[in-house]
């Protein structure tokens, strides 16, 4: 299994551009919503980096309640004495870093940080080339279809039936929404109420955040199946793989509602394992805690491979463009990004500069911009 990189600027008698400043700092962004009583922001480790032909680049890691100073220390204590002096060619030193840091973990706080110059470097490549990043990798759509999201779990039931109501006039055709409450009956209760606002033709997908064991995810899906979820996420702890196997033959057999995984799921390896096993139908990559553009694109090639969809977790100013990259599998749905409700890094003003995407009538498009366009105040 090999990861894709940047075609090296060293080859045909070209100089080697190379990395000569990784820098990175800590910025908490407050939260508009809080995702829980003690979520109220989400840490920003914005990096920066210089290379030998006098580009810059922007990047970020992203942890929103535990680790963010963990991903500082391995970005300047680790990764930026290992890198600098290296190729500075989006790609090129990826693997060699992962080995680098392995024995601190393969995946994690490891991958995020790893995250941080990577996104970096392929927003320096994208500069340097005077484009976007989608366009440095070949746009492939105008338009990404994009569902409302929200971390609701701990909302009351009228609350959240008003915040379902916000995304249909907002345009949204399609909603993802949490359970996992004690009573797997409280959450058909919610779901049955979802369900009435959106009506039989807007899609729901349901979020356990892995609350579940394979028992009480039996139980509560062939209750919940009664809303017709597009897709179960999480349901069972992430590395519970053979877990998600069981589970997926039992839901094959029944509802037929497919699993969906991949929001902690950190490397390459992880995601093949659970198509190979039949665990999950479709995969959720989160660009930042898989280690960035250059291994998310690996696990897009294996997603094809299988004919998985995927659509990429979170972070739709970045996931959206990669899902406008991303090439189309044929018979699986094309890529759709996530809008979690008042949480884009543009409405929070954690941005420099206007946000690189426009989501409307639930639909995201690209604003004219270079590279990410994701500069951090």
């Amino acid at each position: 299994m090999t990861l894709p990189t940047a075609t090296s600027a060293s080859s045909g008698g070209h100089t080697l551009t190379t990395l000569t400043g990784l820098d990175a700092r800590l910025v908490l962004v407050p939260l508009t919503r809080p995702w829980a009583a003690d979520v109220t922001s989400v840490g920003v480790v914005a990096t920066h980096v210089v290379r030998s032909d006098g580009s810059e680049g922007w990047g970020f890691s992203w942890t929103p309640q535990i680790g963010a100073e963990a991903v500082l220390a391995l970005l300047q204590h680790d990764i930026a004495p290992a890198a600098v002096g290296g190729s500075g060619e989006p790609g090129e030193q990826w693997r060699a870093l992962w080995q680098h840091l392995h024995e601190a973990g393969g995946g994690g706080i490891t991958t995020i940080a790893l995250a941080g110059l990577d996104l970096a470097l392929w927003d320096a490549a994208a500069r340097a080339a005077g484009t976007s990043v989608s366009g440095f990798l070949g746009r492939q759509r105008d338009r990404v279809r994009t569902y409302g999201s929200g971390v609701n779990l701990h909302y009351p039931l009228d609350e959240l039936v008003a915040q379902v109501r916000r995304w249909v006039d907002a345009g949204f055709d399609a909603v993802k929404v949490k359970v996992g409450k004690p009573d797997a009956a409280e959450d058909l209760d919610r779901m049955r109420a979802v369900r009435e606002v959106l009506g039989p033709d807007r899609q729901l997908m349901i979020d356990a955040n892995q609350r579940w064991d394979l028992a009480r995810a039996t139980d509560a899906l062939e209750l919940l199946a009664e809303v017709s979820p597009s897709w179960i996420e999480e349901p069972l702890r992430a590395d519970d793989l053979y877990g998600h196997i069981e589970l997926s033959r039992r839901l094959a057999s029944t509802s037929g509602i497919p699993v969906a995984v991949g929001e902690n799921l950190h490397n390459v390896y992880r995601f093949d394992d659970f198509l190979r096993l039949g665990a999950a139908q479709i995969v959720q990559p989160n660009i930042v805690r898989v280690g960035g553009i250059t291994p998310f694109l690996g696990i897009a090639a294996i997603a094809a491979e299988y004919g998985a969809a995927l659509h990429p977790h979170l972070l739709p100013e970045l996931s959206g463009q990669l899902a406008l990259a991303l090439r189309a599998t044929p018979g699986a749905p094309e890529p759709m990004a996530e809008d979690v409700e008042d949480a884009g890094f543009g409405s929070l003003g954690a941005l420099l500069d206007d946000s690189p995407v426009r989501i409307a009538d639930g639909t995201l498009t690209e604003v004219p911009h270079l590279g990410l366009g994701l500069r951090f105040t």
